[in-house]
């Protein structure tokens, strides 16, 4: 041992790079800062999409996605939040581990000189964006959690108490414009996909519009609760609020650097196929923070497969996402009129004169869409949807391709009678090939529903419905003439959820609206018989899942271990 030398065995791992070499080499650091932002939760991460956990879908297997539909989740059973790839990106652990990361970053940075200023400064405004978005889903999944600014070590205190809600979401604005004010309007193309100005913008105009919701504001519904300011505002003006929710959106409308996809559709035009194509496409006027995703990206078949994961099981798809008929029937007529099981017209052909938006969006029985893989073609060379039942002239029964009783993967049908058509690239054999649509966190439209939501609140309903009739004849309905007030609140949620629907958004809308109790009742789906000889097939709602709702739903509890690790934190209301 006397004769070895310590140089000899104090050998850098070939493998992985050293903490110097990564810290003093800008190219290395944005290597880091790419893995934060491979742990963001996007909404193709499994097989369980948030719409599944709300009033959107349902997912057919369960997987544990009705214990959240059902109000079940607890500290020391987090149901899918614990077991799925997807939602277990979207829990305190993990957010903080990635919270840690920034600050590890921001804690570097300042300790190192570089030649490109630039790009420095681009990373720094990235990590900024990157621990605002962590906190914001920290905050609306858990309301006031602790701020951390520094990058603890193992024998640091790390007994800390959860910060108020005010204080956690101004938190999160200051991040905001931190990083607003160091990264670019645009990035080159090899660059799309970083965030940008407008991501940040975008980012701190969805956080204050749901601060500014009712949940928020509200603190009767917490019974017993000694501790309201974790889990929204005490005090303030909430028209204030509302007014900044406002102005934030309006600061990403005016850097005129995003437009509405096909705002206007020229005569003839296909409104339901330029819809559906804003999804598929790799890059469209509306983008403003996407996850791109190719061939050969770091994706496995769990997190990243929409075609194979949602599309019918006639055609060797999973069927994992099959929307709801309250969602369904939620999409209007094409005049703009609401659709209801009690008009007789409606309920002969309720899949005839819908808005565009539901043929975009919705694979229902007789849609004609792909064309069946090749050993199902015998049995449907067309492509049209089958989830209802055919009577022979015997009066025995011929399952559709696409139920659970089909001949070809009954196991993967649908137990509603609807599959989700959105997202979804027919172009693709998703059976073996993954398809290469991106992930929209952030597009112009929500932006504009943001901005129309915080008008109508803060009384301006004529710029609140020039704005909305921007987004109904982008998707080929009549404009909103008169409606105001409580009305108009109406109308806006109503666009908002068919024009974001399946995109992750409406889980927190039912809470920051206070419509859980309302919306979370048990789903319904359709019975679909075609009788012998009859082309009109019968069609009945029926009960498909059994839904409940309790109050403590509005927030996600802190696991009981991590209670357990750090004595100062206080549990969420009712549990």
């Amino acid at each position: 041992f006397s004769a070895c030398s310590k140089n000899v065995l104090d050998l850098q791992p070939l493998d992985q790079y050293g903490q110097e070499a990564v810290w003093g080499d800008l190219g290395l650091m944005q290597t880091f800062v790419n893995n934060i932002y491979y742990s963001i939760y996007h909404g193709f991460d499994g097989k369980i999409g948030m719409q599944m956990l709300c009033d959107e879908s349902m997912r057919t297997s369960d997987r544990g996605a009705s214990n959240v539909t059902n109000s079940l989740v607890s500290p020391s059973d987090y149901s899918v939040f614990g077991s799925q790839v997807g939602q277990i990106k979207l829990t305190w652990d993990p957010l903080y581990k990635s919270v840690r990361a920034c600050n590890v970053f921001l804690e570097q940075v300042k300790q190192h000189t570089y030649t490109d200023q630039n790009l420095k400064n681009q990373l720094i405004g990235e990590v900024h964006f990157l621990r605002a978005y962590n906190y914001h889903t920290l905050a609306f999944m858990y309301g006031g959690v602790p701020i951390i600014k520094n990058a603890y070590g193992l024998n640091d205190e790390v007994e800390i108490a959860r910060n108020s809600f005010e204080e956690t979401i101004k938190f999160i604005s200051d991040e905001c414009d931190s990083a607003a004010a160091l990264l670019p309007v645009t990035h080159a193309t090899n660059n799309n996909g970083r965030a940008t100005k407008g991501a940040a913008l975008a980012l701190k105009s969805r956080v204050l519009l749901y601060a500014a919701s009712d949940l928020y504001n509200t603190s009767s519904w917490a019974t017993g609760f000694t501790k309201p300011e974790l889990v929204g505002y005490t005090k303030g003006d909430r028209v204030a609020r509302w007014q900044a929710a406002k102005e934030a959106a309006k600061a990403v409308i005016n850097l005129n650097a995003y437009s509405l996809y096909k705002a206007i559709p020229a005569a003839g035009e296909d409104v339901a196929k330029n819809y559906n194509s804003m999804f598929l496409l790799k890059q469209t006027s509306e983008d403003i923070f996407v996850r791109f995703f190719t061939q050969v990206s770091m994706e496995t078949s769990e997190t990243y497969h929409p075609g194979l994961h949602n599309s019918p099981g006639g055609y060797h798809g999973h069927g994992s996402n099959n929307p709801i008929g309250q969602a369904v029937d939620d999409y209007e007529m094409s005049n703009g009129s609401r659709f209801d099981w009690n008009n007789a017209a409606n309920k002969l052909n309720p899949y005839s004169n819908r808005e565009p938006r539901f043929y975009a969006s919705i694979l229902y029985d007789g849609a004609v869409w792909a064309k069946r893989p090749v050993d199902v073609q015998p049995l449907d060379p067309v492509g049209i949807i089958q989830t209802g039942t055919f009577e022979n002239a015997d009066g025995t029964l011929r399952p559709g391709l696409d139920t659970r009783q089909s001949p070809i993967e009954g196991f993967n049908g649908t137990g509603s009678g609807y599959y989700q058509k959105k997202y979804i690239d027919p172009s693709y054999p998703f059976q073996y090939q993954v398809q290469e649509s991106p992930w929209r966190y952030l597009r112009y439209t929500e932006i504009l529903l943001n901005y129309i939501e915080a008008c109508n609140e803060v009384g301006e309903d004529a710029e609140a419905r020039k704005y909305l009739n921007m987004i109904r004849v982008r998707a080929g309905l009549p404009e909103i003439a008169a409606a105001s007030g409580s009305v108009l609140r109406e109308r806006v949620r109503h666009e908002r959820r068919i024009e974001l629907m399946f995109e992750g958004q409406r889980y927190f809308d039912i809470r920051r609206w206070m419509i859980a109790p309302q919306v979370m009742v048990n789903a319904y789906g359709i019975d679909i018989k075609y009788k012998f000889g009859q082309a009109v097939p019968l069609y009945t709602p029926i009960k498909v899942q059994n839904r409940s709702w309790k109050d403590k739903s509005y927030f996600m509890p802190i696991r009981l271990e991590e209670m357990n690790k750090n004595k100062s934190l206080i549990q969420n209301p009712l549990y």
